[in-house]
């Protein structure tokens, strides 16, 4: 497979190659290795979120509830912050 990189990253990566005396393949083996774990921890989160959502073992917070929520807390950091 060859994957193409702006300059820019390139350069990056070539002077983290450099510094750490690995090969540049082994960096970005590593770092997709890391992604794709992530990326399928993610999925396996928003899959089991999804799933107790609809068989009723969450029930979901309306929008304008959730933002009211998060304003408030906001404001009382502020005050808290503020005193």
């Amino acid at each position: 497979m060859e994957v193409q990189f702006t300059s820019a990253t390139e350069k990056k990566l070539n002077a983290l190659a450099i510094e750490s005396g690995r090969r540049t393949d082994d960096l970005v083996e590593d770092a997709m290795a890391g992604f794709l774990e992530e990326v399928v921890q993610v999925r396996e989160t928003l899959d089991s979120r999804y799933d107790d959502l609809k068989s009723g073992r969450v029930k979901p917070i309306p929008g304008e509830e959730v933002f009211a929520r998060l304003r408030a807390k906001s404001e009382a950091r502020k005050a808290k912050s503020s005193s």
